[in-house]
């Protein structure tokens, strides 16, 4: 059983900078590993995805270039490190498992494994 911990959401200002972490128990080293946030009102939406066998990484469009997902096998830990925040990012961001897949899925029912979300808050 993956269990997923999330941890670092805040406040902080437009253009200011927010670390994430999630927490890993019971994931095996193949598994894919993703965050996703829902605003108020709004469906849950990827955000960014990461292999960690391979490392690789992909990103919604709307947080290319400014946020960053990275793993440390060591510390069974996926984070999300996020700059440049705007108004439009505040949501609950969630931490997502799943077993390894060719194509990382974008949709949430392409994962198995969900944290209990963290809230992030930029104001403008």
């Amino acid at each position: 059983q993956v269990q997923l911990v999330e941890s670092g959401g805040g406040l902080v200002q437009a253009g200011g900078s927010l670390g994430l972490s999630c927490a890993v128990a019971g994931r095996p080293f193949t598994y894919t590993m993703a965050w996703f946030r829902q605003a108020p009102g709004k469906e849950r939406e990827f955000v960014a995805a990461l292999t960690w066998s391979s490392g690789r990484t992909y990103y919604a469009d709307s947080v290319k270039g400014r946020f960053t997902i990275s793993g440390d096998n060591a510390k069974n830990t996926v984070y999300l490190q996020m700059n440049s925040l705007k108004p439009e990012d505040t949501a609950v961001y969630y931490c997502a498992a799943r077993p390894y897949i060719l194509e990382v899925p974008r949709t949430i029912s392409g994962y198995e494994y969900w944290g209990q979300g963290t809230q992030v808050t930029v104001s403008s």
